[in-house]
């Protein structure tokens, strides 16, 4: 039966066997050190390759945001181009590439190639194949001394890390002293407008009597 205007509510009993839909969360903790073991895991799985992906430095949209920067999705064609490097060996070898992305300034095209030009002079590329070295591979005496180092855990955002450094040349902001109220003026210009013809026409007729007194 469809309930119309004021009739009362069915009593449908909606809250039967409600205990089989209650989730808790007594596991987190528990959790937290499973995700923690599993990257400490893979980490030494991938040894001495990074974990994560290089990434380019892209700016956050709106004019909120974009005076930070932060990790984008993956570097443009034309970035890969201008350092030398071809987009499907760049997936090879650890780094991220976005094709549908657009660089819109010179500035982050030149950030972001220096980013792929200062990861591959540190990058130490292992052959494929055991005595056969190809271009670009690492020497011999270059993938013994790596596979006897250090092989803790460290990946590229913390090798070539991506900060937010707002450098003033006379310092903080908090330093500069407010030589004048940038609100009381903006209100005094705009009343200034405002009653501007008004004034004018107050100072017109004063002008007139008093010519007028004259004669």
């Amino acid at each position: 039966m469809a309930i119309k205007h004021n009739q009362q509510i069915q009593k449908n009993h909606f809250h039967k066997d409600w205990q089989r839909y209650v989730r808790v969360h007594f596991d987190q903790p528990g959790k937290k050190k499973s995700r923690r073991n599993a990257r400490v895991a893979k980490a030494a799985k991938v040894a001495p390759r990074p974990v994560d992906k290089l990434r380019p430095v892209v700016r956050c949209p709106t004019v909120k945001y974009n005076r930070r920067v932060r990790p984008g999705r993956g570097f443009s064609l034309a970035e890969l181009k201008a350092a030398g490097i071809p987009r499907k060996f760049a997936r090879t070898i650890g780094i991220s590439v976005d094709p549908r992305r657009q660089n819109l300034s010179e500035e982050s095209l030149k950030a972001n190639v220096e980013r792929l030009q200062s990861y591959r002079k540190q990058l130490i590329l292992f052959p494929r194949r055991n005595g056969k070295t190809k271009q670009g591979d690492a020497s011999a005496e270059e993938v013994k001394a790596a596979k006897k180092g250090d092989n803790t855990i460290k990946s590229t955002s913390e090798i070539l890390p991506i900060k937010n450094a707002i450098t003033f040349e006379e310092g903080p902001i908090k330093s500069f002293e407010a030589t004048e109220n940038a609100y009381k003026l903006l209100r005094d210009s705009r009343a200034e407008a405002r009653y501007a013809g008004a004034r004018e026409k107050r100072a017109k007729t004063k002008a007139e009597e008093a010519d007028a007194k004259k004669k």
